[in-house]
């Protein structure tokens, strides 16, 4: 399928699978970019194509300014996406991408457009309290955060030039993560499966239940060893996992 170029400003295709069976979309966590994820796409491709969002103000599109809002996210995403994404389709989030997965997947069903699976990772579910003040700390408070969570190496928001560079976007999403509440409204109709690192201090297996409560489909709760960044020790477990449930 090929991507418009206004589709192309916000999605990243790491591994073309024009023969794919079905579509995987991914949504950063705040701070993050596209590139996080390729390691997922080279391990689901060719059967599974995987599309990752790209937000502004990060890699290259770094000149554009941050959105620090997720329903403004949510609805500029919407309006892009249904013209590269098929079906079927399946969306996953991490933390803050896991929010913004769910808002972008209920203005898609609403417009009938119909998810195989959301996968939503570290993040605790709409309707709890989500904001953790991070977004007001000084910004050596607000990248030891970042580094105390890991993901980012350290070594990385040492070096000045790529603090100052990381800083802004960073921020920006701090702000959309932090200050995203749920509004009451439908849900998605597709069967919703969380993830979650066992030693995650941001959310624990309670709070990640609760997204069985935004549903009308089914609901399964994952756990794996590991913090909030997780994934990258369980990549495997994780793609064999989502390329199990895509198969079905």
């Amino acid at each position: 399928m090929t991507i418009s170029l206004e589709a192309s400003e916000w999605v990243r295709r790491f591994h073309p699978a024009p023969a794919a069976a079905a579509r995987l979309v991914c949504f950063p966590h705040a701070g993050g970019a596209a590139s996080y994820y390729r390691p997922f796409s080279a391990a689901l491709a060719p059967a599974v194509e995987v599309l990752v969002v790209q937000y502004p103000g990060r890699q290259d599109r770094y000149g554009e300014p941050a959105v620090d809002d997720l329903f403004v996210l949510a609805d500029r995403l919407a309006g892009v996406l249904p013209a590269v994404i098929g079906e079927p389709v399946a969306f996953f989030g991490h933390s803050m991408g896991a929010s913004l997965a769910f808002e972008v997947a209920r203005r898609l069903e609403a417009r009938g457009t119909r998810l195989h699976t959301l996968f939503v990772s570290g993040r605790r579910a709409p309707g709890a309290p989500l904001d953790d003040g991070a977004r007001l700390k000084n910004d050596d408070e607000l990248l030891a955060e970042v580094k105390r969570l890991g993901g980012t190496e350290t070594a990385v928001l040492d070096d000045p030039d790529i603090r100052r560079m990381a800083l802004p976007a960073l921020r920006s999403d701090y702000r959309a993560a932090e200050t995203y509440h749920y509004r009451p409204g439908p849900d998605v109709g597709c069967p919703v499966v969380a993830l979650l690192g066992d030693e995650d201090p941001k959310v624990d297996e309670a709070q990640a239940s609760g997204w069985a409560e935004r549903t009308s489909a089914g609901f399964e709760l994952k756990t794996f060893p590991g913090g909030h960044f997780y994934l990258k020790d369980q990549e495997a477990a994780i793609t064999r996992l989502i390329g199990d449930r895509l198969a079905r």
